[in-house]
């Protein structure tokens, strides 16, 4: 079974500007993800990044009520930390990105998913 590290703006994504088409299928892919998990078709994970309180409480709710989902949760550790320090360093991530990156890396996660650009478009 495949195991997902998304990142928290996935958990999200249906509350951004729908009328984008872009922010449209991506907010589609983060909720075909979460169907295939509640149906037990894949493993989810939620590190302690994600628990970074939200200002807005009805998206943080979502968050929450979505982790549920999430059968792998992953606590601070030091190689996190230091290979976050790497990817911070090496691949010019900023430091939040960086954990993500390191938390789905100490998992060994399948796939690290995330809607964001400045992921996806570092070297």
């Amino acid at each position: 079974m495949n195991l997902i590290y998304l990142d928290y703006n996935c958990f999200q994504r249906g509350f951004d500007d729908l009328q984008q088409t872009r922010i449209q299928m991506e907010a589609l892919a983060c909720e075909w993800i979460f169907e295939q998990a509640q149906l037990e078709c894949l493993t989810l994970a939620w590190s302690f990044m994600h628990d970074d309180v939200c200002p807005f409480l009805e998206r943080q709710l979502e968050a929450l009520r979505l982790a549920e989902l999430c059968t792998i949760k992953i606590a601070p550790e030091t190689e996190i930390y230091n290979r976050a320090k790497a990817f911070h360093k090496t691949a010019n991530l900023s430091p939040k990105d960086a954990i993500h990156v390191a938390c789905a890396e100490f998992i060994k996660a399948d796939y690290f998913v995330t809607c964001d650009d400045k992921i996806t478009q570092t070297n």
